[in-house]
């Protein structure tokens, strides 16, 4: 058997869709670790593992596409299968060995665990509009896989047929149409054995791979006096969207302003000076980051912009950021990427929430970053201005540019969500309150004094 499972494991080439900031290069290199740790258990060939971000410098390389020719050339003549990862999947190696030899692998497969709309998605642009569900795309927590036959004809596809410079949002999504090709190319196929349920839970006994919900811990979650949150509005706003703010999040931010075109006292509402536009808040957004570094605001390690129709968690924010260091220059949420197949950039979507480290938002306004215009669209501006400066954009699938209706319901059946973004078509006090509200039964302060009596 270990010969056979030596034979296999030789043919797996394994990427993990790593990220550059410290502590997801760390999740990743503990990621690898396990999966070589696993393979000394009956080989002592080391199976190929590679870090995504690690790969070039190419910032578009985690749109997996422009990588399609690097993986041809380096692997094409002596593997069989390239098997993504995501830094929170664990692997069973042995059994995701067997999986793949029960596989032709020389003809083309596209392999993972089905994700698929229910009603047609702004995020998926509306594909499919008739008949959503039809089309099926990879979770990428339950890993996902291409036959090396697949990855050489796209490989060359990729290098004969620029890809269209354009807007990367939902990558599984995008990559799945992108193989599919109306058509032309495979769909996915469903591998039962590769799960997103937890490893220790009773459905996981078949499962190859396995992702838990919990995020991870990383210490004690950030203070709230460490967060100064931010909340674009405007004054048509006033009355409509930040009622709900005030009715569901605001009390969990000990520091939070609202920025509008019109004070008013009775919010109270800040004007910056900046007109409302009706497009991208460019102007506004580089008044904020300004106010931030200020007297004007508490000296705070971070800082939350958001939306007047953003619905966020501060209480699972603060979890989160104990896993980054606030001394680093850190842009934190939703990435979506522009143009990344021309050397394009990434950005922190700006609806679902865009966390900055102070020491971001330090380098963004020494560099002389600006916006073109006041309603140029913020966040890319900002993307555009850290690609310039080398610093990178981190992806957090926690955050969403839209509703929850707008996801696949398995895919988010494995996130403790931070935030959802927009009111349209739903009652946003309803979907925070099922979505992003913890009932903590016993106050903190009842917990640190059950804590000092032990």
């Amino acid at each position: 058997i270990a010969m056979i499972l030596f034979h296999n494991l030789r043919e797996i080439v394994f990427v993990i869709q790593s990220q550059s900031n410290t502590f997801h290069v760390r999740q990743a290199e503990r990621r690898r670790e396990d999966l070589l740790k696993q393979a000394r258990g009956f080989t002592e060939k080391q199976p190929v593992v590679l870090l995504l971000h690690g790969l070039s410098e190419n910032e578009g390389d985690w749109s997996i596409l422009p990588l399609l020719p690097y993986l041809s050339h380096s692997f094409g003549k002596n593997s069989s299968w390239i098997v993504f990862l995501e830094e929170e999947t664990n692997v069973k190696l042995i059994a995701l060995i067997k999986v793949l030899a029960k596989v032709d692998k020389n003809k083309e497969w596209f392999l993972g665990k089905p994700l698929f709309d229910e009603e047609s998605t702004i995020i998926h642009h509306y594909a499919f509009a008739e008949n959503p569900s039809i089309f099926k795309y990879p979770d990428f927590a339950a890993s996902w896989a291409l036959s090396i036959p697949l990855v050489v004809r796209l490989a060359k596809k990729v290098k004969e047929e620029p890809l269209k410079s354009d807007f990367t949002i939902d990558l599984k999504h995008e990559v799945a149409l992108y193989i599919w090709d109306n058509g032309k190319g495979p769909h996915l196929t469903a591998v039962p054995e590769l799960c997103t349920v937890p490893e220790d839970s009773p459905q996981a006994s078949h499962c190859a791979t396995t992702v838990s919900k919990k995020p991870p811990l990383c210490g004690d979650p950030v203070n709230k006096e460490d967060i100064f949150v931010a909340v674009k509005t405007c004054k048509k706003f006033h009355s409509e969207r930040v009622p709900v703010i005030k009715k569901t999040w605001e009390k969990d931010a000990l520091f939070l302003e609202y920025y509008s075109d019109h004070a008013d006292p009775s919010i109270p509402t800040i004007n910056l000076g900046v007109p409302n536009t009706e497009r991208g808040h460019c102007g506004k957004t580089f008044a904020i980051l300004q106010r931030f570094l200020s007297s004007a605001v508490p000296d705070t390690k971070w800082l939350l912009i958001v939306d007047d129709d953003t619905l966020i968690s501060i209480p699972r924010l603060q979890v989160l950021l104990s896993c980054y260091d606030s001394s680093e220059p850190v842009s934190l949420g939703e990435r979506y990427g522009y143009g990344l197949s021309q050397g394009g950039y990434s950005y922190i979507t700006g609806g679902g929430g865009m966390v900055f480290s102070r020491k971001a938002v330090v380098r963004l306004l020494k560099s002389g970053c600006k916006c073109y215009s006041n309603d140029a669209p913020d966040d890319m501006v900002l993307g555009m201005c850290l690609n310039a400066l080398g610093l990178p954009v981190t992806h957090s699938p926690l955050f969403h540019q839209a509703r929850p209706e707008d996801y696949a319901r398995d895919f988010l059946a494995h996130q403790v969500p931070i935030s959802f973004h927009k009111h349209w078509n739903i009652d946003p006090i309803a979907v925070f309150n099922k979505w992003l509200k913890d009932d903590f039964t016993a106050s903190q302060d009842e917990l640190k004094s059950a804590k000092t009596e032990l």
